[in-house]
């Protein structure tokens, strides 16, 4: 009578330990996706990070090109104004 008890509880907590195991490994595949969708994320993020960066170099090259002409158009005039003019 005592061993059916025992087996009977053994069973028990085995099952128990079962549904714990399977409710842990759902719990483990739920971060899992989770983490890779903060993965994708991130990825993208660091893809719109690149594009503008590349946006500001290319900003940032136009606009010394257009300093570079404004210095050219003041030192001409800063010169025309030491020509003779006819």
């Amino acid at each position: 009578m005592a061993e059916d008890v025992t087996q009977d509880l053994l069973h028990e907590l085995l099952r128990r330990l079962h549904t714990r195991f399977d409710k842990i490994d759902n719990a483990i595949n739920e971060l899992r996706t989770d983490n890779l969708f903060i993965r994708g994320q991130i990825h993208n993020l660091q893809g719109e990070f690149n594009n503008m960066r590349a946006s500001m170099v290319h900003m940032d090259q136009r606009l010394d090109r257009i300093e570079n002409r404004l210095e050219l158009r003041e030192l001409a005039e800063a010169q025309a104004r030491f020509e003779p003019h006819p």
